[in-house]
């Protein structure tokens, strides 16, 4: 499927979700995404991952509202199964779209401009860079005595300072590339928007609103 037809999928039926309350869909948005990520060969060991987290969290939301309770049983099914469609779709497109790709379908299908998806694409490529640098900091910290957490803000604030700093670079180094804003541009790999993506976007659609108003509750 095309990456931002994927996205589109992904995020029209997270939005939906957030306002209506059947489980039943819930539970086989869940399963079919499920499946999704096995038929895409996603590794047992993040599966595994992205099925304990969630249950992690919504385990302990489903505990706390039901301990109020004044909730009712649907409404917890509805959060608890919520919790792992969100987490499995955004699972299901990051494990089974590519950045680069995802970068040249947002400017050659979406319209995006050039900076903005190169920008997406910079930003995800220096996740190395930055926990490399986190790393370093914290080891620059022990080495006087200090002691830097995740919840420490000096810690962020130096990251912060080295990533606008990578930002400048960035710049210069696409400028001396030749990269030029609104300039017109060839593309190196063409990504394909076929009639094929439209059907499955519309077909999958449909099928959720089937059953949010004429299935099950």
């Amino acid at each position: 499927m095309n990456p931002t037809i994927k996205l589109s999928l992904v995020i029209l039926i997270a939005f939906e979700i957030s306002f209506t309350q059947v489980w039943t869909v819930n539970l086989a948005l869940l399963i079919v995404s499920l499946l999704l990520m096995i038929y895409a060969h996603v590794s047992l060991k993040r599966l595994l991952w992205l099925t304990a987290v969630p249950l992690f969290f919504a385990s302990a939301l489903v505990w706390s509202l039901k301990l109020q309770g004044s909730t009712t049983p649907h409404f917890l099914g509805v959060i608890f199964t919520r919790i792992f469609v969100y987490v499995y779709l955004g699972g299901w497109f990051s494990q089974t779209t590519q950045p680069l790709a995802l970068a040249r379908s947002l400017e050659q299908n979406a319209k995006l401009p050039a900076k903005f998806a190169y920008g997406f694409l910079a930003a995800f490529n220096l996740m190395p860079k930055i926990q490399a640098e986190v790393a370093t900091i914290k080891a620059a910290a022990l080495m006087r005595g200090q002691v830097l957490h995740i919840w420490s803000p000096q810690l962020y604030f130096k990251v912060i300072l080295a990533a606008m700093n990578w930002s400048d670079q960035l710049a210069a180094a696409m400028t001396s590339h030749g990269f030029v804003e609104g300039a017109p541009r060839t593309y190196a790999t063409t990504i394909p928007l076929r009639h094929r993506d439209w059907w499955l976007l519309g077909l999958s659609l449909l099928l959720v609103q089937l059953g949010l108003f004429c299935g099950l509750p």
